[in-house]
């Protein structure tokens, strides 16, 4: 990383891939990730840590599951926020748009836990630099 400023437009420009973030900045232990999203992810759960998101452009759906095995949708917009918090299960989708997230470093895509396959669309990665 470096200490020049990081254009988050540019950053977006520079990859195509779908739910495989760039870390565009490091704050304390946190990453400051950029993704694009388009289709569904995969239920997960990141036992440790809670999941925070901005949407930055389209849409963005985030399922939630509680322990009883409720399920609802939280449908997010530009300029939304959301955080997920920690030991839930949730599910992302989007119809196409772009997010930042901010999350401890070395965090998984895919979390702690999951069910079912992860699709082919889907980076199990801890984000990638930016380059």
């Amino acid at each position: 990383m470096t200490a020049k400023p990081v254009n988050l437009s540019e950053a977006l420009q520079s990859f195509t891939e779908v739910y495989s973030p760039r870390i565009v900045a490091r704050m304390n232990d946190y990453d400051v990730r950029v993704a694009h999203t388009r289709g569904e992810h995969v239920w997960h759960t990141h036992t440790d840590t809670d999941e925070f998101f901005l949407v930055l452009d389209g849409r963005f759906d985030i399922a939630l599951r509680d322990p009883d095995g409720h399920e609802h949708t939280v449908v997010l917009h530009p300029g939304d926020t959301y955080v997920v918090p920690r030991g839930t299960e949730h599910k992302p989708s989007s119809p196409g748009g772009s997010i930042l997230m901010f999350e401890p470093t070395g965090t998984l895509t895919t979390g702690d836990a999951r069910a079912g396959d992860i699709p082919g669309h889907v980076d199990r990665t801890a984000g990638h630099d930016l380059t």
